[in-house]
């Protein structure tokens, strides 16, 4: 018995890390792409950063809460998958193309629109207004396309397949890169004139148009992918709504697309205040996030393989093996955070001056890295089990608990350290490390008590 049970968790482990290794991998290149676009961008000075950081939270409002509506097609795809049911699993793809459309050209319409003002809302100085807005509105011309990969990823991974995402996300970073050199600098000689490099000298434009060409690639090929993949093509499937199947999907994707856009929306809060503290604080901010997103992988690349296998139990009605997938994400996931903390804290300095030369900017950057980097390991708890709750379609729990923590410690105790107290980056830093304090503690809670899991008083 005790040699099934060592065999059931070493299989365990290997789907486990079979599952979240892409995932890690293709947010390693996304990050890297970041990476590689802020330092270029950040090489024409700190206005052009600021320019293209002053709009980067609205991105995330926008993304986030399409990733939030994929959550919904997850946990019922994989559920579907867990019980066997591949048909119900391919009408829900079918819903799931049907929601990329809806979304991806009203998303389209909202942002071009809005294009003009958003900088202004945001507080963005006036010198940088007309740069921040036409940037926005060049990245945002391909939202039907940034639909259809996030969601249509998400659809590929509830599947079990999270290599073809991957591999389509390394094609996107690719031409981001290779266009970003060609787009943003002017002609120039490389190899003390040996060879002429042909530039088109757009700058900031130019690093904008090469991520929505990019973006535009991405999502005609994750869309071809989707409709020839041998389980989960939607080909056949009713392109009308099918209410059986977008009820418990919007159910569940409902909770998580309140959590995430109000959140986002706190950080547009947040980063509205932490741009009206100058061009300092505005570049450090932007720089910090940037370095500090690559330290998340290990969590969120978890996470995605945690929500999928979750469903699948919850799908299978298995209470066992809900209990021994929590017994297993929770130490692999800490283990990796406190190496990322560690990571980070060493190697802050290092990595801000990747993207900034200004001795100002990079002292604030370090600073406000190694604060964060102390919080990681704790944080990554709560991305365990949020994502486990959300393979299993429990999302009002954490939606409650981020809305909380994001309005209620993070953006007032920002308010007040620095626009009542007129402190810096330093204090409103802190407050979001108390945010992901409060999301360990709440999401423990939740642990111990079992009303994470669906299936515990059967395990009992």
């Amino acid at each position: 018995m005790q040699k099934k049970t060592s065999a059931n968790t070493e299989n365990m482990f290997f789907v486990i890390m079979s599952l979240a290794w892409p995932t890690m991998l293709e947010q390693l290149m996304q990050t890297a792409v970041q990476y590689i676009d802020t330092a270029m961008v950040g090489s024409l000075g700190t206005h052009a950063t600021a320019a293209v950081g002053a709009t980067t939270t609205v991105n995330w409002l926008l993304s986030s809460s399409i990733s939030a509506l994929s959550i919904g097609f997850l946990a019922y795809i994989a559920k579907s998958l867990g019980a066997g049911d591949r048909d119900l699993a391919k009408r829900a793809v079918g819903q799931a193309a049907l929601a990329v459309l809806v979304v991806g050209i009203l998303s389209t319409a909202a942002t071009l629109s809005l294009s003009g003002m958003i900088p202004v809302w945001m507080q963005v100085k006036e010198g940088i207004r007309e740069t921040a807005s036409t940037y926005f509105f060049i990245l945002y011309t391909p939202m039907l396309f940034r639909t259809a990969t996030i969601i249509f990823g998400t659809v590929l991974r509830a599947a079990g397949d999270t290599k073809t995402p991957m591999k389509i996300g390394v094609i996107v970073n690719v031409i981001n890169v290779v266009l970003n050199y060609v787009l943003i600098y002017p002609t120039h000689s490389v190899f003390g004139g040996a060879f002429t490099v042909p530039g088109a000298g757009m700058g900031v434009i130019g690093a904008a148009v090469a991520s929505a060409v990019a973006f535009a690639v991405g999502g005609i090929l994750i869309t071809v992918k989707l409709w020839t993949h041998p389980e989960v093509s939607p080909r056949g499937q009713k392109m009308t709504p099918d209410m059986q199947i977008l009820r418990p999907c919007l159910k569940v994707a409902f909770p998580n697309m309140l959590q995430r856009f109000g959140t986002s929306l706190g950080y547009v809060a947040f980063a509205s205040m932490i741009n009206s503290l100058g061009e300092v604080a505005a570049a450090a901010h932007t720089i910090a996030n940037t370095v500090e997103s690559a330290f998340y992988i290990p969590g969120y690349g978890m996470q995605t393989a945690a929500a999928t296998l979750a469903g699948n139990a919850y799908g299978a009605n298995d209470p066992d093996r809900m209990k021994r997938l929590a017994k297993m994400f929770i130490p692999i996931e800490i283990g990796l955070m406190i190496f990322s903390g560690g990571a980070l804290f060493i190697l802050a300095p290092s990595l801000v001056q990747i993207f900034s030369s200004s001795e100002d900017v990079i002292t604030l950057g370090t600073t406000v890295l190694r604060m964060v980097a102390l919080s990681e390991p704790f944080y990554g708890f709560s991305i365990i089990i949020e994502g486990m709750m959300q393979g299993v379609g429990r999302t009002r729990q954490p939606f409650v608990f981020n809305i909380a923590g994001m309005w209620l410690i993070r953006i007032v105790g920002t308010f007040i350290c620095t626009q009542m107290m007129g402190m810096g980056l330093v204090s409103a830093w802190a407050c979001m490390i108390a945010h992901n304090m409060f999301l360990f503690v709440i999401f423990l809670i939740c642990y111990i008590r079992g009303t994470w899991n669906p299936l515990h008083k059967k395990s009992c």
